[in-house]
């Protein structure tokens, strides 16, 4: 796993935590921050050859949007011990595409609005920290974030939110993770954090309703009332 952090947040937590409640919101990255799907889709079809699955075509999209991360690996027949490999591969040449993707609809508004609220914002992501770092200077939304975690493993994120809480000692019931697949709800709820399920991304409403997340958005602009409503 690489962390890395602009700030103590441990200090801004422990601080104010005398004085209000403090909500620590921690984002994933494709899908939820970047429109990155069409690009990644393009990308994995590409790589199809080399790693011995069928291309994905327009009419597999929404089915395949109605599957876990598990069961798309499952489908797929790559072993399991080249998964790292594919990820790599495709992290690799979306570096490429970076430049070219944008953020999703309504997220620069809402990071300023949880800005401009004292919130302390980070990311999560199975991506490298290059391409997040890469893609928040070309939008100029690095300056919302005190932090990035890179887990490269695609099943680590539970792992990953563990040691993001034990090394600034952040209270897990502060914490708010937003991710767009199941495998975001899984990881929250197996270490008992709230988490937010956006439907803009990969997986589809249908899914992730199935995962019972403590809340299911449609919209960036729903965040601020559910964050509102903790405070």
């Amino acid at each position: 796993m690489n962390f890395e952090a602009s700030v103590d947040i441990s200090v801004i937590v422990n601080c104010r935590s005398q004085l209000m409640s403090i909500k620590v919101i921690v984002f994933d990255f494709d899908g939820t921050l970047a429109d990155t799907f069409n690009a990644i889709v393009r990308i994995a079809n590409r790589l199809a050859d080399d790693f011995g699955y069928k291309p994905l075509m327009p009419s597999d999209i929404e089915r395949v949007r109605n599957l876990s991360a598990r069961q798309i690996i499952k489908e797929s027949g790559v072993p399991l011990f080249k998964i790292p490999f594919l990820l790599k591969r495709i992290q690799s040449e979306l570096h490429q595409d970076i430049e070219f993707l944008k953020p999703v609809a309504g997220i620069p508004d809402l990071l300023k609005e949880l800005k401009n609220k004292e919130q302390i914002i980070g990311i999560l992501t199975s991506n490298s920290e290059d391409n997040v770092r890469k893609f928040l200077n070309i939008h100029g939304l690095d300056c919302f974030f005190s932090f990035i975690c890179s887990e490269p493993s695609i099943f680590g994120k539970s792992r990953a939110l563990i040691n993001l809480i034990d090394h600034h000692s952040i209270q897990s019931k502060s914490l708010m993770y937003i991710g767009d697949e199941t495998r975001d709800i899984s990881a929250a709820k197996k270490i008992n954090i709230k988490v937010i399920a956006v439907t803009w991304g990969f997986n589809s409403f249908s899914v992730l309703n199935q995962y019972n997340p403590d809340f299911l958005v449609d919209h960036p602009g729903d965040v601020l009332n559910i964050i509102a409503q903790l405070d």
